[in-house]
């Protein structure tokens, strides 16, 4: 067995697969794509769940991967065993209902121990089986030919996730060999499958055969599959002869550039701060991989999985003496050593670099605040005469401030006190079940969908340049079923040898139209178009009339509408390209919808969009709509238009051949949708929202063609009914008159103020007069009419000025409403005497409440008709 790199062993496995006709499906993005069931994609064969369930036909019934992966569920686990990763790639080899048992064992042993493979020793490697798979055994002793005691029967070689495929399975584990053994330890779990260091798990092959029903039974499939994974990093750990899979070239660089940073003590030195390095290095990988597909910190979902990722790699950074931001100077370090089948990573660093600064500015700045809690609430204990911290305030700094338990530990032990771990652990729990509440939680591939995939006949789109077409109908569906002929009222699906009717697909919604027969009279209305399994477009259609299997009909799509609808999805790549020159090449696509309405663009954006970026972006698609520039859609090899810098859309899946579509060679994107043919038929194009619908992912809502030019005519009634209302003849007399206007009423305003400042003196003057005593205290209570609580403050400041009394109360009605003022000097509140206090006690008598500093406070009230019996009860409370 030779030294392999990862880079080598990934390539020897999709080399091997492709030799046996496979086709290599690239890495998807770790952000799930129609699949609300995932948080993350978290295994190799959770993107290809839509060929196991039968919803889509694969053009190769043979495929093998490689596939980035996050799962997150035993974090704590990660840096503390030798083989826990959140992210983590798992190769794979899949047959959805082609080759079975008697083709993957003779392909596994070849891969695994041939020479020009991965050739590992034979007498190194054992296999685990289901008991009851009497026929998995046969073939591998037939294949490998090695002793009984290299077969293992274990009843768990089952898998089996509930309702939908499942079946037997087999496990192939690699012999490490004695000196991860304790030969003086009689260790019942020494034996592969077993849990112990000696015997490693390196690859896993179901045998998807039955279909477990609702009720209980086990069903054989129509279509047996083949699903396998093979982790890259354990491999790795086998052919480079590591102790864990930390010590691979795919940790082991990232360890080192760490250890440059600014502790003093080396990895392999100490077995607690080798934890710390660990941890960084698995969550920095994981980290960087995500923000790369746009996942971005948050405080819910996978943006609350970032968070903690990023806060608890910095807090391990801590223990390795390093108080700084230093995690995004860790992303080049991963690009590097990724770069042979992830170059996007070395691509898009300085974007991934940002986010995680950042979020580490943001981690310093919540750590502070959570240290200057956690102190308070200690010195409070030790107050009290307390040792333990309530639990439920651990997990708060936990999750409010990324506050980790063991670091709320050593503070507390620093105090000699300790936390409540126990009702610290309950909090978590009910965490962890309110988020898997949150989501319906499904591994499976699904039962197989039958009626769909079943249906075989062809089915050409020619909508790209007709809007109409005659055609058979070649497959009718009603009820689920394949019927020969449907009736009025009936909503039945059906299939046509080549139709015009685009399928909703890459963000456009489906075309809608009629179906006519060969005398033009209609059948009905086609209301939705969806794809089939194997590619067909399916037309739902609601019945007016009689139709029949190969009967001969007149297709016809809603011209109008399907115009509108092009203009939007053109509009849609031109808004792409604008984004990307404005706000940076970051601001990817993240979802989209068009419609005949309007147009619907989200899309990645670490901050916010200024009012004059939209300008500039809006301006500039306009730009390209009214240079009248031709639209050319190219059919293309993949590989061409990446060279020629295609944009892939979100969420889209691409083969060999593409349609690359492009705009002067400025917009240039892989897209299936329909456009229109030039520019200019856009018209005009005009954005109506920009909003933040997510961190880190921001909507743009667009209108084009008449739709923009409604909103025009629209704005233009309202200038029209401003320009009547504020007397002036045209629109552009508008502004002139309004900043006239607007000179005017501060004019006004100041003379107002002037008027009113010298009633207040006036008023001023009056009240002042009129002093009363309490003993030896004086004071003021006076009513005024019609004052406002401002009123009421400015001759408090009147007051202040001179000696007039040792408490000032004013209260007045205005508009229904009592306003009540308390004012208290120096002398007695020496003496206990507060304002606050005092308008406690008169706010009732008034229907109001209120407080103030005890000084100065004021209330207010709903009851203006108590406001002589509040004054009159001043003298009682003085």
């Amino acid at each position: 067995m030779q030294a392999l790199t990862s880079a080598e062993i990934r390539q020897k496995w999709l080399d091997f697969w492709e030799s046996k006709g496979h086709s290599v499906e690239p890495s998807a993005s770790l952000v799930p794509v129609d699949d609300p069931t995932l948080l993350w994609i978290n295994s190799g064969v959770a993107t290809l769940k839509k060929y196991f369930d039968g919803s889509v036909v694969p053009d190769n019934p043979r495929i093998t991967n490689s596939q980035k992966s996050i799962r997150t569920n035993d974090i704590e686990n990660v840096g503390v065993t030798a083989r826990h990763h959140t992210l983590f790639e798992m190769l794979g080899n899949f047959s959805i209902g082609d080759y079975f048992k008697a083709e993957v064992i003779p392909w596994a042993w070849e891969l695994l121990t041939g020479p020009e493979w991965f050739a590992i020793d034979p007498n190194k490697l054992y296999m685990t089986y289901y008991p009851e798979d009497k026929e998995t055994l046969a073939l591998w002793q037939e294949v490998t030919g090695l002793s009984d005691e290299h077969f293992v029967p274990v009843e768990d070689n089952f898998w089996d996730l509930g309702a939908g495929p499942c079946g037997p399975d087999t496990e192939i584990f690699f012999d490490r060999g004695e000196k991860f053994q304790d030969l003086e330890d009689s260790d019942p779990e020494m034996y592969p499958g077993g849990e112990n260091e000696r015997y490693l798990e390196i690859w896993n092959i179901v045998f998807s055969q039955f279909n477990h029903m609702p009720d209980g039974q086990y069903l054989p499939l129509k279509h047996k599959n083949i699903d396998t994974g093979m982790g890259l990093e354990r491999m790795a750990s086998v052919m480079q002869d590591a102790e864990t899979n930390f010590e691979t070239d795919l940790f082991m660089p990232i360890i080192h550039a760490i250890e440059k940073r600014d502790q003093a003590q080396n990895y392999g030195a100490n077995k607690t701060t080798d934890v710390s390095y660990k941890v960084i290095a698995d969550h920095i990988r994981a980290v960087t991989f995500a923000i790369g597909d746009r996942a971005l910190p948050s405080n819910e979902g996978r943006g609350y999985i970032l968070r903690r990722l990023i806060r608890r790699a910095m807090m391990h950074g801590r223990r390795l003496g390093i108080n700084r931001a230093f995690l995004s100077e860790l992303v080049p370090v991963v690009g590097h050593i990724m770069e042979d089948y992830y170059p996007e990573i070395l691509a898009d660093q300085d974007f991934i670099m940002e986010v995680i600064a950042t979020e580490e500015g943001r981690f310093l700045e919540t750590i502070s605040e959570g240290e200057a809690i956690l102190s308070a609430e200690i010195d409070r204990l030790k107050a009290d005469k307390e040792n333990t911290l309530a639990g439920d305030f651990a997990f708060k700094l936990y999750d409010t401030y990324g506050f980790p338990l063991e670091l709320t530990d050593e503070y507390l032990a620093d105090a000699n006190m300790a936390t409540d771990h126990d009702a610290f652990n309950q909090e978590m729990q009910a965490q962890r079940e309110r988020a898997r509440a949150a989501r319906k939680d499904s591994q499976g591939m699904g039962i197989q969908s039958e009626i769909l995939g079943d249906i075989q006949v062809a089915s050409q789109f020619i909508g790209y340049d007709h809007i109409a077409a005659d055609s058979v109908v070649n497959a009718l569906i009603l009820d689920d079923q394949f019927v020969d002929e449907a009736g009025p009222g009936d909503l039945a699906y059906l299939t046509t040898e080549v139709t015009p009717f685009y399928a909703e697909m890459g963000g456009q919604v489906a075309d809608t139209g009629f179906i006519q027969n060969e005398a033009g009279e209609s059948l009905g209305r086609v209301v939705d178009v969806q794809r089939a399994p194997n590619g067909q477009h399916l037309h739902q259609v609601e019945l007016l009339a009689d139709i029949q299997i190969n009967q001969m009909i007149h297709l016809l799509v809603d011209e109008k509408r399907r115009h509108a609808i092009t203009k939007n999805h053109t509009a849609t790549h031109l808004l792409h390209q604008a984004l990307k020159d404005i706000l940076g090449d970051h601001a990817n696509q993240a979802g989209s919808l068009v419609n005949e309405n309007e147009l619907r663009f989200d899309f990645t954006h670490f901050g916010q969009v200024t009012d004059q970026e939209l300008v500039e972006m809006e301006h500039l698609v306009n730009e390209k709509v009214w240079e009248g520039i031709q639209v050319q859609t190219i059919e293309t090899s993949i590989e061409e238009a990446k060279a020629r810098g295609a944009m892939a859309l979100f969420g889209e899946k691409y083969g060999d051949q593409v349609r690359m579509v492009t705009v002067d060679d400025w917009s240039i994107e892989l897209c299936g949708g329909v456009h229109v043919a030039n520019t200019a038929e856009i018209g005009v194009f005009k954005i109506m929202s920009e909003s933040g619908i997510g961190a880190g992912v921001r909507r743009i809502v667009a209108v084009t063609g008449e739709a923009a030019v409604n909103v025009f005519k629209a704005q233009e009634e309202i200038l029209k009914s401003v320009a009547e209302y504020i007397k002036v003849q045209k629109p552009q007399e508008i502004m002139p008159r309004l900043q006239a206007n607007a000179q005017e009423n501060k004019a006004l305003e100041q003379e107002l103020s002037s008027l009113k400042s010298k009633a207040n003196q006036a008023a001023a003057g009056q009240v002042f007069q009129d002093v009363q005593s309490k003993g030896d205290r004086r004071y003021i209570a006076a009513a005024l009419t019609n004052k406002t609580m401002d009123d009421l403050r400015k001759i408090n400041d009147e007051w202040k000025q001179g000696d007039y009394s040792d408490v000032l109360v004013l209260a007045t009605d205005n508009q229904g409403k009592a306003n009540l003022l308390v004012a208290v000097n120096d002398k007695l509140i020496g003496e206990g005497v507060k304002a606050g206090d005092l308008i406690k006690e008169l706010a009732p008598i008034v229907g109001g409440g209120g407080g103030g500093r005890p000084n100065l406070a004021q209330a207010g009230g709903k009851n203006p008709a108590g406001i002589q019996d509040a004054l009159s009860k001043v003298a009682d409370l003085l």
